[in-house]
């Protein structure tokens, strides 16, 4: 009885971290489109108003300020700090690179290929065509077609933990 009792602990614990776990992601994403929500609405402003010449300088932006209610857990705006030095489950501004940060809590479920401190990194994107193809945009020459929210390196929630067995190479 007392090992059916362990059996049952063992695995109701385990879904509640995994609970967990999506509500974090689900919680991410959810602001992420609330931000890009915002973000298109800036846009179309723009383009109402005739200032589709502004939308170049806002890339960059902190999305965050588009926001009528900033998320709870949005700790406002740092300089390039030490992500180590965030809690899990917040978000900040890094004004240095101009990247909205998601400090992630669950790493065993996260994957990223930044070092350190998990973490996922978004930034403002002027989304055109690049006529000339020379990776810049060029006023006179290129057509703005908005702005993007996009990530600034590819990360992935995972279904089960990272374990670093999974890692070494074992001779």
């Amino acid at each position: 009885m007392i090992t059916l009792i362990g059996i049952l602990f063992t695995v109701a614990v385990d879904r509640l971290l995994v609970l967990k776990v999506e509500a974090e992601r689900t919680t991410m994403l959810q602001i992420v489109g609330a931000l890009r929500s915002a973000m298109s609405i800036q846009v179309a402003k723009k383009i109402s108003s005739g200032s589709v010449d502004q939308l170049p300088g806002m890339a960059g932006s902190n999305p965050m300020d588009w926001l009528s209610e900033k998320p709870e857990n949005y700790i406002g705006v740092k300089d390039e700090p030490d992500p180590a030095d965030i809690k899990g489950y917040q978000w900040y501004f890094d004004s240095y690179n101009n990247w909205l940060v998601y400090r992630v809590t669950n790493s065993d479920y996260f994957s990223s290929p930044i070092k350190g401190a998990p973490r996922a990194r978004f930034r403002v994107n002027l989304d055109y065509t690049d006529t000339n193809e020379n990776k810049e945009f060029d006023p006179d020459i290129d057509e703005i077609h908005g702005l993007t929210l996009q990530s600034v390196e590819p990360y992935r929630w995972l279904a089960e933990p990272i374990k670093i067995d999974d890692y070494v190479i074992t001779k």
